[in-house]
């Protein structure tokens, strides 16, 4: 059941063959989630966003705030990675970024504004990339996992989704 709660949608599962068609359902998924975020978003009280989706989880607020957080950081692992050779990606520690005053107790329409207008960006990144763009990678230090930006994309529209349903469950609880 604790498994089933951080874990809505199930974790990543890469595809043995990642197709066009498979590419482009993750990037309308990522273009779409500011929309789907501020409609699961909209109206609630401080109450609600107080309300979390496990013992332990983040809040409403936080999930909010941690998505602008991650996606920031992602757009800029996407750039270091068609400028540069192979770049080790700077990782962060997402639940103390989660507790600082700007995600614990802040409004969350900061947050929605820079996901609306980065998303835009990216969506329209994503959309330019060559065959040979996706196959490049990044270097994440934590993993010693090289991650090409075709993964990128279907581990960013897994994001977006499994932090929807922590919504979800949340709004519900």
């Amino acid at each position: 059941m604790a498994s089933q709660l951080r874990y809505p949608i199930g974790k990543f599962e890469l595809p043995i063959v990642i197709t066009t068609a498979l590419l482009n359902d993750w990037i309308k998924i990522i273009t779409d989630f500011p929309a789907l975020l501020k409609q699961e978003t909209d109206n609630l009280s401080e109450e609600d966003l107080s309300k979390t989706y496990r013992l332990d989880g983040w809040n409403i607020r936080q999930l909010v705030h941690h998505c602008a957080d991650s996606h920031m950081n992602s757009f800029i692992w996407f750039k270091l990675t068609l400028t540069e050779e192979v770049p080790t990606i700077k990782p962060y520690t997402e639940n103390l970024w989660a507790e600082l005053p700007d995600s614990a107790a802040y409004p969350i329409d900061s947050s929605l504004q820079i996901l609306e207008g980065l998303h835009k960006r990216w969506g329209k990144l994503l959309a330019s990339l060559s065959n040979e763009d996706l196959e490049k990678q990044f270097h994440h230090p934590e993993s010693n996992e090289y991650i090409s930006l075709k993964t990128n994309i279907g581990i960013y529209a897994w994001h977006c989704q499994h932090h929807l349903a922590h919504i979800r469950l949340a709004k519900n609880n």
